[in-house]
């Protein structure tokens, strides 16, 4: 990982651009779940840090949307969101470590794999575009900014230059920033260990909902992007693999109070589209998370960030997942396939939109093989 001024410049601006992702995330559960904001941060700091070291190219680390969400929108316990981490970091361990999530992979057609990255993108751009909303003048400034360097200007570590820009655009336009929580939830505290109904309330709310996606586009799909990315270095980050070191990431942190966590094919094009080309971009961000965690008031310091910029970086990334070259490459009878994996991803989410576009593609293909033997 040995890197010139430049290089490195590169890599640091592509450590952040999965950011968009990372923070409103990470930092929403946080703030409205009430999770102590120091070990979820050494969690993401620790992953980060360890995925860089092995395999050795920008693979991103990202809480799990579905839990996520539901921390958000539903009343779940601290005790609960540990029995599903947990639950969860076993499955992916076994899938990982038999092989079977390899076989599962092989098995999955490329027209459906195009739908799901486009309807994934579309659903980050809406996303985006909310945190865009919260100042939009700040949002389409960034944007503007990160475009034209990313254009005209390559080499130059946009991400940064962008991020910059927001913080001292949004000094001045007073751009909310944000939320955290109330200064007693900074002490760095240790969920209680989970009960019997915290477990049955982990695989009833969080488990299912977040292994369907987790499968779809924490392991499959972001393996495939990585090769796309990267041709034969992807061999380091099979499914197989992803599924492993996601299980092992779980089971190890979150019974310590880190958020549950997975890959993330978005992440990868927002790291790769922003600079990062080796491990060194995931072990500055996850030393630079560890910073924040540990020096009294860097997590504060987050509160600087606007939430429109950070929703501009996030809309360029969900551009650069949802226009894959195999979506403009493929066939027009896989079309119809896309557009309805797309959509129901859109509509429903990753689980059923691959459902979905499996049940499309086998139609597609008989009738391909109808029209041949005609």
């Amino acid at each position: 990982m040995r890197s010139t001024g430049k290089e490195l410049m590169r890599e640091a601006s592509g450590a952040l651009g999965d950011i968009g992702t990372l923070l409103p995330l990470s930092l929403g559960a946080v703030g409205v779940a009430g999770l102590a904001p120091v070990p979820v941060l050494l969690g993401f700091a620790a992953f980060y840090i360890a995925t860089g070291l092995y395999y050795r190219l920008p693979i991103p680390v990202q809480p799990m949307k579905a839990v996520a969400a539901l921390l958000l929108t539903t009343q779940v316990s601290a005790q609960s969101l540990v029995a599903g981490g947990v639950l969860i970091g076993a499955i992916l361990l076994i899938l990982g470590s038999t092989g079977w999530i390899n076989r599962a992979a092989r098995l999955v057609p490329g027209s459906v794999l195009s739908g799901l990255q486009l309807g994934l993108g579309l659903l980050l751009a809406n996303m985006s575009l909310g945190l865009m909303a919260t100042s939009l003048p700040l949002g389409l400034a960034t944007l503007a900014l990160l475009v034209i360097t990313l254009k005209l200007f390559p080499n130059w570590p946009a991400a940064l230059i962008g991020l910059g820009a927001a913080v001292a655009i949004g000094a001045v336009l007073g751009a909310p920033g944000l939320t955290l929580p109330s200064t007693d939830a900074f002490a760095f505290s240790l969920p209680d260990l989970p009960g019997i109904d915290d477990w049955q309330q982990a695989i009833s709310i969080l488990v299912l909902p977040q292994l369907a996606l987790t499968l779809t586009n924490a392991i499959v799909l972001t393996a495939l992007v990585v090769g796309d990315y990267f041709g034969e270095q992807s061999h380091r980050a099979s499914p197989a693999r992803l599924s492993v070191s996601t299980g092992l990431a779980n089971l190890l942190l979150v019974p310590f109070g880190a958020l549950p966590m997975c890959h993330g094919a978005g992440g990868v094009a927002a790291h790769y589209r922003f600079g990062a080309r080796t491990g060194l971009a995931p072990v500055l961000l996850g030393t630079g998370l560890l910073m924040v965690a540990l020096i009294p008031g860097g997590i504060s310091s987050i509160a600087a960030i606007p939430t429109a910029g950070l929703g501009a970086l996030l809309l360029v990334a969900a551009v650069e997942l949802a226009s894959s070259k195999r979506l403009w490459t493929a066939k027009p009878s896989c079309w119809p396939v896309i557009a309805i994996t797309a959509l129901m991803t859109v509509w429903a989410d990753p689980f059923f939109g691959f459902l979905a576009g499996v049940a499309s593609e086998t139609v597609r293909a008989a009738w391909v093989r109808g029209r041949e033997t005609a």
